[in-house]
């Protein structure tokens, strides 16, 4: 009986086991089920991200190649309204009336705003397609900052003073002087048009960080100062501080974000501080020498050479009459050819010291006729330098090696024309620098 008993207690225990178990198995197979159903969601959602970020990605690109392609359509035509209206107004030019004279220096005037504001966009875009780079050289700090306040004295409200100090005895400073001055004008014109009272300061100190100088440039104002919520938000391209004090301001809310930007490819920082009503501070700091190495346009000699003889391979007559007074000023006898199918036998017969040739022509553009001249024994040994009114850096370089150098068009000097022919190749298959010279441009309107 008592074994009976016990196996009737098994049997009981065994039900009971039995009936957990499938309890047990029904959940594990629920949460299966939801687990496949989480893991489904999760995939799709996975999908879904990396599609949006494929799509926010072409369209960054987008945005990048649209600012790129309009900037540079842009500059021709502004460069070119610049210099036709520096050429009136020049002391050898026929003379102007007072009030010409006037007229045609607001059409300069506005000629280089507008052409300073694509540049800055031209400039954001290449930053972020990571083809922006500084031009290190040898930085003369003292006239920088006298450019600087002969520049922005005019933007001084009355009952505003703009202070700008000169400097003595300061490390030697090798940067990007295009970049910084621009970095200073915009954080210092930014003070000016938000100070109706007091004055706009800056001020230059020298630190020693780890044994090396610092230049640090803080810009000061006595303005209406920004929001704390808002001042991370000035740092974001094309926005502005929402505020009646905004209408009727000129700008594009690029001004901050471009300045650290290029900052940041000075290898420095930026930073502000601001309290509502009493004004902002703006400290841009940089090394004295950065580690990035680039050539040197300043060397010495550069701007000395001068050829007997050039020939100019360009269709566009405008940008060649502009250009006409640097190229006297490189070569004692200038050829200009506006056809390119007839290029190759003027170089022949003029036999130049050097020629320089525009991309984009009618067949044959500058690619075949820099081939054509390289196979040709007569012509292969006459140096060639590129002119393009693209980025020189998106040019097909593997076309362009025989040329020396490639030269954009906008704000060519005799300075970088001499330089770019004295560079010696490297060899028959040497590749061109990307601009033998080049600076970025800083709004200046020299063709």
């Amino acid at each position: 009986e008592e074994s009976r008993a016990q196996q009737e207690e098994l049997q009981r225990l065994n039900a009971e086991l039995e009936e957990t178990n499938k309890g047990v198995v029904a959940l594990y197979s629920e949460l299966s089920a939801e687990l496949e159903e989480t893991n489904t969601g999760v995939v799709a959602l996975y999908a879904e991200l990396e599609d949006k970020s494929r799509q926010l990605r072409l369209a960054s690109e987008a945005k990048t190649r649209f600012w790129a392609n309009v900037s540079h359509e842009l500059r021709a035509p502004v460069n070119s309204v610049i210099a036709l209206a520096r050429l009136l107004l020049a002391p050898d030019a026929d003379p102007l009336t007072e009030e010409q004279r006037q007229q045609m220096s607001l059409i300069a005037g506005s000629g280089s705003t507008l052409l300073a504001l694509v540049e800055e966009l031209l400039d954001v875009a290449k930053a972020e397609s990571g083809r922006l780079e500084p031009h290190l050289v040898p930085t003369d700090l003292r006239t920088l900052l006298h450019q600087l306040r002969g520049t922005l004295r005019g933007m001084a409200r009355d009952g505003v003073r703009l202070d700008i100090p000169d400097v003595e005895d300061v490390p030697e400073l090798v940067t990007d002087e295009v970049m910084l001055t621009r970095v200073l004008r915009n954080v210092l014109s930014n003070g000016l048009k938000f100070t109706t009272a007091g004055e706009v300061r800056l001020t230059v100190a020298v630190e020693d960080r780890a044994g090396r100088p610092w230049f640090v440039f803080t810009t000061t104002d006595t303005g209406i100062g920004i929001p704390q919520d808002q001042q991370d938000r000035v740092f974001e391209e094309f926005y502005q501080v929402l505020g009646t004090h905004q209408r009727g301001q000129p700008g594009t809310g690029l001004g901050l974000p471009y300045a650290r930007r290029l900052t940041s490819l000075l290898g420095g920082v930026l930073t502000l501080t601001s309290e509502p009503g009493a004004g902002t501070a703006v400290r841009v700091e940089i090394p004295a020498r950065h580690d990035l190495t680039t050539p040197d346009a300043s060397q010495p000699g550069a701007g000395d050479v001068r050829t007997e003889s050039l020939v100019v391979v360009d269709d566009d007559s405008t940008f060649v009459e502009l250009l006409r007074p640097v190229l006297n000023r490189v070569a004692r006898k200038v050829t200009e050819v506006s056809v390119s199918s007839r290029a190759v036998d003027v170089i022949r017969a003029e036999r130049p010291d050097a020629v320089l040739i525009d991309l984009a022509m009618p067949a044959p553009d500058g690619y075949v006729l820099l081939q054509s001249l390289a196979r040709d024994p007569e012509t292969a040994h006459v140096p060639v330098v590129v002119l393009t009114s693209s980025d020189p850096g998106d040019v097909d370089r593997s076309r362009l090696t025989h040329a020396r150098a490639v030269l954009g068009k906008t704000h060519l000097t005799p300075e970088r024309i001499a330089l770019a022919l004295a560079i010696d190749p490297a060899g028959p298959d040497h590749t061109p620098p990307a601009e033998a010279g080049e600076q970025h441009t800083s709004g200046e309107a020299t063709p």
